[in-house]
């Protein structure tokens, strides 16, 4: 963190604080902002910056070895990437694996997506662990087009992640189906859908694809709406049971128009399973109330608590705000906490089939430890479909 240019300077990376890191640029020349987070996770690049959740957000990767497995097509989590940058510590890693179709620099640059490698990013996560989330700006150009002064101008004026409906960027703007299923890593290839059992609707606030596989491997067919379809909408596509997926920016924003829609399909009594930002909108639509993390839960080695078995699972996180369980109703039981600073994970309805969690159980990239949870969401619409027949 330093105001001196170093000679190789390409890049900078400029702190709503003013601080400023220097380094080498990486993806295309441009200049690119965005709240700055740290992600943990030793795997999964290019699934992190395809993942809705990131939009608005510039990711440093704290793991050095970033590229060591090169880019494809079908590790993107969405079509477009949604993050607006990266910081990594060392240069990006030449690939060496079977499945690489290109170098994740190509792919960042046909991406259009900027970023910046040599910065120390064990000094900038204790930064930012130490002074709270903040905004940045990464600047790639020729060393002497990199204008601090105006750069730490223009990261002051960054709006504030709080208070940002993020999810209606993100989310689908026309309603579809989905039919493919996990990766079969013996045949290179997505599996084709199982026989369908029931019909599961997706609220996208943001879903990645790998939760759509995962819906499909357990038997559903999936529509898959926008945030901010109506509740007699969704109804009228007949489903067996609702999904309410990840997403990026303020819950409190987006429930807005979601909790309105979210209490009525809570009123029918169909099954409901809510992950991330879908897990703290149901909070809100049962009258809970969210507030920011000094600095967020981004990575793939979190150990959280299942209160009912005492089993802990390792698991993919990726937010910025949480769930405060003191303001849940009585009818919400709380499932699961954080062992890293005890915040909540889980809850479940005492009188509704309906439950969710902060995590991510598809991983993609993490451990599978949380996979359970899409098995329990199937027994559940098996359950109620028996109960309705």
């Amino acid at each position: 963190m330093t105001s001196a240019i170093p000679s190789n300077a390409t890049a900078a990376l400029v702190l709503a604080d003013g601080s400023v890191f220097w380094g080498k640029g990486i993806g295309i020349q441009s200049t690119t902002a965005g709240e700055v987070c740290f992600n943990t996770s030793l795997t999964g690049y290019q699934e992190i910056m395809t993942d809705p959740s990131y939009a608005g957000q510039i990711i440093s990767f704290t793991f050095p070895h970033i590229g060591n497995v090169g880019a494809n097509i079908n590790d993107d989590e969405s079509a477009t990437p949604f993050a607006k940058g990266l910081v990594l510590r060392t240069d990006i890693t030449a690939p060496s694996n079977y499945r690489a179709e290109m170098s994740f620099n190509d792919w960042l640059q046909r991406q259009k997506l900027t970023g910046i490698c040599g910065v120390d990013t064990r000094a900038l996560t204790h930064h930012i662990r130490s002074a709270g989330a903040q905004n940045g700006i990464i600047c790639h150009a020729p060393r002497d087009r990199i204008d601090v002064k105006e750069l730490q101008a223009q990261a002051k004026k960054l709006p504030d992640m709080t208070g940002l409906d993020m999810a209606k960027i993100v989310s689908t703007k026309k309603t579809y189906t989905w039919d493919k299923s996990i990766w079969n890593a013996a045949k290179s290839a997505y599996a084709p859908a199982a026989p369908a059992f029931a019909h599961v609707v997706v609220i996208d606030y943001g879903v990645k694809q790998n939760i759509l596989r995962c819906l499909v491997a357990q038997g559903f067919k999936l529509t898959v709406v926008p945030c901010d379809t109506p509740a007699a909408d969704i109804l009228a596509l007949k489903p067996d049971g609702i999904f309410l997926s990840n997403g990026p920016g303020d819950p409190a924003a987006t429930a807005v128009y979601a909790s309105g829609i979210l209490e009525k399909l809570l009123q029918t009594g169909l099954p409901i399973f809510g992950i991330c930002l879908g897990h703290q909108l149901l909070c809100i639509a049962l009258g809970g109330k969210t507030a920011k993390l000094p600095f967020g839960h981004r990575g793939a080695n979190h150990p959280v608590k299942d209160l009912a078995t005492g089993k802990i699972e390792i698991t993919s996180q990726n937010h910025g705000f949480h769930v405060l369980p003191a303001t849940l109703p009585k009818t919400a039981e709380v499932t699961h906490v954080s062992l890293f600073d005890g915040t909540n994970e889980g809850l479940r309805l005492k009188d509704k089939p309906v439950f969710s969690v902060q995590y991510h159980p598809e991983a993609s990239p993490g451990p599978m430890d949380s996979y359970y949870l899409f098995e329990r969401f199937a027994a559940m619409v098996k359950e109620q479909k028996k109960k309705v027949a």
